[in-house]
């Protein structure tokens, strides 16, 4: 059974810090950072990965380079906000691959969601054909996001 809220010592912050900039590292050179030999940091890693510190890991995309820069920023407003409206929501909210993250908002809205399309055009067609088709969506507002200043972790 994993604990809920495993305690993290300075060691196992080293080794997520380490592993957030390159998930690709031996263990023999993350041992080397962080000052632990190589069976004790695997172990960690281990317990790490078991009590769903670290969910996986994966490559870094460059989303501008696969023809994907264009990001818009999409308040949601429901029609319905009981929890099986919001359960619905989110099951076809998690269909759409163009949205990128999906947030439920303590707001005016009730969610914002991160959308990345090729440009404006394909934008609009993902809002139109996709998005405002989501259930219960009552309304839509779309911010469009000029320059990505800080992204990921």
């Amino acid at each position: 059974m994993r604990p809920v809220n495993p305690v993290l010592d300075s060691f196992d912050h080293a080794i997520l810090r380490e592993l957030a900039a390159d998930g690709r590292m031996s263990a023999t050179e993350l041992a080397r950072r962080i000052g632990l030999s190589k069976s004790p940091t695997q172990a960690r890693m281990k317990r790490l990965e078991e009590a769903g510190v670290i969910t996986g890991y994966r490559a870094n995309l460059d989303p501008v380079k696969m023809g994907m820069a264009h990001v818009a920023f999409v308040e949601v407003r429901l029609s319905d906000t009981r929890e099986a409206a919001l359960q619905a929501f989110n099951k076809a909210a998690l269909a759409v691959p163009e949205v990128e993250q999906c947030h439920m908002i303590a707001s005016r809205f009730d969610y914002l969601l991160k959308v990345r399309t090729a440009d404006i055009q394909d934008y609009r067609r993902v809002l139109a054909e996709r998005i405002s088709a989501l259930p219960f969506v009552a309304s839509t507002s779309t911010y469009v996001a000029m320059e990505a200043v800080k992204e990921g972790f």
